[in-house]
């Protein structure tokens, strides 16, 4: 059986990875810090913001609704209140969905290469 290396996973995230993940600018993830209550970033002694993969899951979950299905800031947060669940499920599906996309794409160029 041969030896598989585990994935390193970071336990921090800086705003600029967060913002590089989401592909908006920094200053954006600070304006919905300040927006929506559930992205509370930890604060180092120099002021660095460091997000955890919950804080991640959560920027990700308003940039979903804000960017991608058009809600409102204030739309955004009446959202969360009530279907905070509900929605959290519908992303990951998507994302699960994304990631198995992304298999068979590379599978099928796979295949493509071998003929």
């Amino acid at each position: 059986m041969p030896y598989k290396e585990k994935e390193i996973e970071k336990k921090y995230y800086t705003i600029g990875e967060v913002a590089d993940m989401m592909d908006v600018a920094t200053s954006l993830i600070r304006f919905w810090e300040t927006e929506f209550d559930i992205i509370k970033p930890k604060k180092n002694r120099k002021g660095n913001r460091q997000f955890t993969k919950e804080d991640l899951e959560n920027v990700k979950l308003i940039y979903h609704l804000v960017k991608e299905k058009g809600y409102t800031l204030q739309g955004a947060r009446d959202f969360l209140k009530t279907n905070a669940k509900k929605a959290k499920d519908t992303l990951e599906m998507i994302d699960g969905l994304k990631n198995v996309r992304s298999f068979l794409v590379k599978l099928r160029g796979e295949l493509e290469q071998k003929d």
